[in-house]
C-alpha cells in the first residue's frame, strides 16, 4: 500500500471516529476548534496578508551556526515550520507585552527577514524565485535557547 493511500485511509478513519464521538448538540458544519485566520496588515494599510504557513530555515547564517556549535561547511541548512498562532503582531508605534515564558532561563531574540510568498511553486529556478515573493517584513524570532540546546543534545530537532 502506498504511503499516500495509507495516510488518506488513516485520515478518513480518524474523521469517522470523530463523527461518532461528536456531541449530538453540535451542528455538523461547525468546526470543533475554530480559529480566526492569522493576518498581517500591509504597510500602506490597504489590505491584509493572510499567513497560511510559516517556513523557517536554520543554519543558514554561517556566523550564527558557529555560535550555536555547528560547522556551516559540513552541516547544511535545515527547514522547519512554526504555527501561525506563534505570530504576535506589533502595530507601528505600539509597544506590546511579550511575557517571559516559563521553564526557561535563556530566552534569545533574533531579527529575521520575512519573505511573504504570493504564489506557490516547486523546483523553482533561482532566477525565477523572486517572482513568487509578494512582500518583505521584519520578524523577531524569540527562542528558548536552553531548551533548544537540550533538545539538540538529545539529537532532536
Amino acid at each position: 500500500m502506498s504511503r499516500r493511500r495509507f495516510l488518506a485511509g488513516a485520515g478518513a478513519a480518524g474523521i469517522g471516529m470523530l463523527a461518532v464521538a461528536r456531541p449530538a448538540q453540535a451542528a455538523p458544519s461547525e468546526p470543533l476548534f475554530a480559529a480566526e485566520p492569522t493576518t498581517i496588515p500591509l504597510a500602506d494599510g490597504s489590505r491584509r496578508f493572510q499567513v497560511r504557513r510559516v517556513y523557517c530555515v536554520g543554519r543558514n547564517y554561517a556566523a550564527h551556526a558557529r555560535e550555536m556549535g555547528s560547522d556551516p561547511t559540513r552541516e547544511p541548512p535545515f527547514f522547519f515550520q512554526k504555527p501561525t498562532d506563534a505570530i504576535q503582531l506589533v502595530p507601528k508605534g505600539v509597544t506590546v507585552d511579550h511575557p517571559f515564558p516559563p521553564v526557561t532561563k535563556n530566552y534569545h531574540y533574533e531579527v529575521e527577514l520575512v519573505a511573504a510568498l504570493g504564489k506557490g511553486g516547486r523546483d523553482i529556478p533561482a532566477d525565477r524565485a523572486l517572482e513568487h515573493v509578494f512582500a518583505y517584513a521584519v520578524g523577531l524570532d524569540m527562542t528558548r535557547r536552553d531548551l533548544q540546546r537540550a533538545m539538540g543534545d538529545e539529537k532532536k530537532p
